[in-house]
């Protein structure tokens, strides 16, 4: 068969959705196909290609390594034919289902208050919202975009920034009324530390030592998954948690949490970002309508912690820098009618 014989697209629409809907059978029902007939067609792919795309068994069927990154560049390809396709009718209308991962702190502050208004302006959008701290696989989980927070690995994946966050070492008023406040960083080996239990995570805090960076062990009793449930746990006062300050602020703001060791943090901000398979150019109008709206309404800054806390305590650590007068020896005269008194 010469390569002007072979229907490449439908080859990739076959072969695609055997892989999402997990087998030969599924896949030709879905195509009103016989097993045999979809069976031998991703057979010869495989004879043209001269790979094997598919490990098959009698229970599942698995991608090879070359079959996965086959996957990623058909479904790409098939879905920016299906987008041109569109344009060219004049129906570039963002619709569809459109599937979001992202971490457990952003969804809950930043993502899903956003949701009735996304909704509102794209009506013909279904959402599939799961929020987790683990980085999954876009391909493997079928998801359009995915928000990742803190430095992005080499991949075959787009990014576009949303912002980025301060953090800071937090306490409940509770847990130091308990365990007492660390006042320089080698005291945390004396406190309770809330970690990570994901194997991607490094339970060690950065801190300025001598002037310089570096990476304290930050051990405690407890690990959790994500970072909303460490924050919660903080609130609770069960131990010290190292929280980003845009999922943390109403709890700063409210005095629930309060920074401890300041002066040593060293300022790293940790960037958030969208990311999603958009090699080429070419966008389907779902994706690129959440992205686009998605930069539009997120506003996260690396502000301080004290942008954050009460006014009252920030007025009273101010109060405590400035130095007190000497005392005198001769009373003091009481002030003029109208004069102001010294605080």
């Amino acid at each position: 068969m010469s390569r002007q014989d072979v229907n490449r697209s439908g080859e990739m629409d076959v072969f695609a959705r055997v892989v999402r809907l997990g087998g030969f059978s599924a896949a030709a029902r879905d195509l009103q196909m016989t097993p045999s007939a979809v069976s031998k067609l991703v057979a010869r792919l495989e004879h043209r290609l001269g790979v094997r795309l598919l490990n098959r068994s009698t229970r599942q069927l698995q991608l090879t390594a070359e079959g996965a990154a086959f996957h990623e560049h058909s479904v790409r390809i098939l879905a920016d034919i299906a987008d041109a396709e569109r344009g060219a009718a004049g129906a570039d209308v963002p619709r569809g289902r459109l599937s979001i991962n992202a971490n457990v702190p952003f969804g809950e502050c930043a993502l899903l208050p956003l949701v009735p208004e996304f909704v509102a302006r794209y009506p013909q959008i279904t959402l599939d919202i799961v929020l987790t701290d683990e980085v999954i696989d876009l391909i493997e989980k079928r998801t359009d975009v995915a928000v990742r927070a803190g430095p992005l690995k080499s991949s075959s994946l787009v990014a576009r920034k949303l912002g980025g966050t301060r953090k800071a070492i937090l306490a409940a008023p509770s847990y130091l009324a308990r365990k007492g406040r660390p006042r320089v960083p080698a005291d945390l080996a004396n406190h309770d530390c809330l970690g990570f239990n994901t194997a991607r995570t490094l339970n060690g805090w950065p801190v300025l030592h001598e002037g310089r960076a570096a990476t304290l062990p930050a051990a405690g009793s407890v690990q959790v998954s994500d970072g909303a449930s460490m924050q919660r746990l903080a609130v609770a006062g069960v131990g010290l948690a190292r929280l980003a300050l845009f999922h943390a602020r109403e709890d700063i703001a409210a005095g629930r949490l309060v920074p401890v060791l300041e002066e040593f943090n060293p300022g790293d901000v940790e960037e958030i970002h969208a990311v999603f398979l958009g090699h080429g150019g070419i966008l389907p109008a779902r994706v690129r309508a959440l992205l686009d709206f998605l930069v539009e309404k997120i506003r996260i800054e690396p502000l301080p912690v004290a942008a954050f806390m009460p006014m009252s305590t920030t007025s009273a650590r101010s109060r405590r820098r400035t130095r007190a007068p000497a005392p005198s020896s001769a009373p003091a005269a009481p002030p003029a009618a109208g004069g102001r008194t010294r605080r």
